[in-house]
């Protein structure tokens, strides 16, 4: 089947593409559109053959329902029956908009778009796009998110062509959504009404026009296992390809965290994927690193989600790790999304961070432009289990200066440079509970833990490594004396790397 693909702009509809497609749709054919929310792939929703069509278009399980989109509020009457007394607040409220809403079905339905319930979901999109398609089709259109099942959702019509090319017969591109997330889904026919996926529209705005609602209790947990009376419930939902993970735990902690696993996976030659926001994303260094958005706004987040799982797909990553975000607001709908995603694997980042007993390695000298550079730039060529911030600072640093020539020469025979360097003086901010403060020689040692009240983790490198050699200071001496300190320093480095690594192997 060759898929039809028709550009609309919904600021100006061209009428004969949505008469081709409303033909389409009257004829039991598949057409995908935008909605405000995600793409929809749209069937004649009272056509048995028509539903069926969707589930294998999709590979859907059958029992997985369809959402029924309409374009006028008198149209609900037709396919539910028993529509309690709140629904005419919450459509006057919330219709046209992101909001399904669960009833007991009318005969007219049949049960291939209901997946086998007695009950249907309705929603009447914004779009003006949908709603026109909607009207030309007949007021009754299926309409589940217009990717294979379990993808994350398409935003664009390049995600659903990427999916369902050649699987259906037109694609009404419109461009990109506007929300992201698909519709908020509250169940009518209990009492109180029950959100069963949550989404743009959000606890405390349905509470504000009809009082309590409750929440159902697989929205953050496992999937349940009974048959499913919404779309995203029971099977693992807007997934990548990937094995992906949520660490949780305060913004710090993941951010660590984080930064433990992608490093660890870079290691084991993994291509790892990172979902970061405006705030974090520039401290991380290893991975694919996707800038989600910002949480000053979690609109941008909810928008960009789908589009970054399939960015991770493209570019062939075999882990992610993503941020999590607080549950309110819509947040709840993005971490519900995550969830899905992950297939519900958290970690805490508390018990990542733990594994890691520093993360900042500072050497330290006396001016800064000699033994300390050295050992710093010799850590960071050896091969270190865990991902450290390897520093140099002097003491005595009046003004930048770089570093020694002979030094230079040294490391350059080693296939090594600091020439880019400059010395940087010893401030507070160095100074955190993180850092092992490592000196040349013990009147270093003495002289830092005398200026500073209860600092903590301040050795010579040769105390920390457990080596009874002293460093010798090279300076105003010959060449030789700047080789025979180097080597010296070789040797403590290797012990330094080799007791790194045994924290990471939980030694002490």
């Amino acid at each position: 089947m060759k898929t039809i693909i028709r550009k609309i702009d919904k600021n100006q509809i061209d009428e004969k593409v949505i008469e081709e497609a409303g033909e389409v749709l009257k004829e039991g054919g598949l057409v995908a559109f935008p909605t405000e929310t995600v793409y929809g792939l749209g069937a004649n929703a009272l056509d048995e053959e028509a539903a069926k069509k969707t589930y294998a278009a999709k590979g859907r399980p059958s029992d997985n329902p369809l959402i029924v989109h309409i374009a006028d509020v008198q149209a609900l009457d037709e396919i539910a029956v028993n529509i309690p007394e709140e629904t005419e607040e919450l459509t006057f409220r919330f219709w046209p908009g992101p909001l399904t809403m669960i009833f007991e079905k009318s005969k007219s339905v049949p049960y291939g778009t209901t997946g086998g319930l007695e009950t249907v979901a309705v929603r009447m999109p914004s779009d003006p796009i949908a709603r026109e398609l909607i009207l030309a089709a007949g007021g009754y259109v299926s309409a589940p998110s217009a990717n294979t099942s379990g993808r994350p959702s398409p935003t664009t019509a390049q995600h659903v062509e990427a999916d369902l090319g050649g699987k259906i017969d037109m694609i009404l591109d419109g461009g990109s959504v506007d929300i992201g997330l698909e519709s908020t889904i509250v169940d009518m026919t209990v009492v109180p009404p029950m959100i069963l996926r949550p989404g743009a529209i959000t606890v405390d705005m349905l509470e504000t026009v009809i009082g309590p609602v409750s929440v159902d209790e697989t929205i953050y947990g496992s999937e349940s296992m009974q048959h499913p009376k919404a779309p995203g419930m029971k099977y693992r939902h807007y997934a990548p390809k990937a094995k992906m993970m949520i660490v949780e735990g305060t913004l710090r902690e993941e951010v660590l965290a984080i930064q433990q696993l992608a490093y660890a996976a870079c290691r084991e030659g993994k291509n790892a994927g990172i979902i970061a926001t405006n705030e974090t994303f520039v401290y991380y260094t290893h991975g694919i690193v996707k800038n989600i958005g910002t949480r000053d706004n979690d609109k941008t987040i909810a928008r960009n989600l789908y589009a970054v799982l399939r960015e991770f797909d493209e570019e062939d990553v075999q882990e992610i790790y993503s941020e999590s975000f607080v549950t309110q607001g819509i947040g709840s709908a993005i971490m519900n999304r995550l969830e899905k995603a992950a297939g519900h694997l958290r970690i805490p980042a508390s018990v990542i961070v733990r594994q890691q007993q520093y993360r900042r390695i500072l050497f330290l000298s006396n001016t800064d432009t000699s033994r300390g550079p050295m050992a710093a730039e010799l850590l960071r060529n050896q091969d270190l289990e865990q991902e450290y911030d390897i520093v140099s600072r002097g003491l005595v640093v009046l003004f930048p200066e770089p570093v020694n020539q002979k030094v230079e020469a040294i490391l350059k025979s080693s296939q090594m440079s600091l020439k880019e360097y400059f010395s940087i003086a010893l401030s507070d901010d160095d100074l955190d509970e993180d850092t092992l403060i490592l000196t040349m020689d013990e009147s270093q040692k003495w002289k830092i833990v005398s200026e500073y009240d209860n600092i903590k983790n301040v050795y010579t490198l040769n105390e920390f490594t457990e080596d009874d050699t002293e460093i010798p200071n090279p300076y105003g001496q010959p060449l030789t004396a700047y080789g025979e300190c180097y080597e010296i320093i070789c040797g403590l480095i290797k012990k330094l790397t080799n007791k790194l690594n045994s924290f990471t192997r939980g030694g002490k």
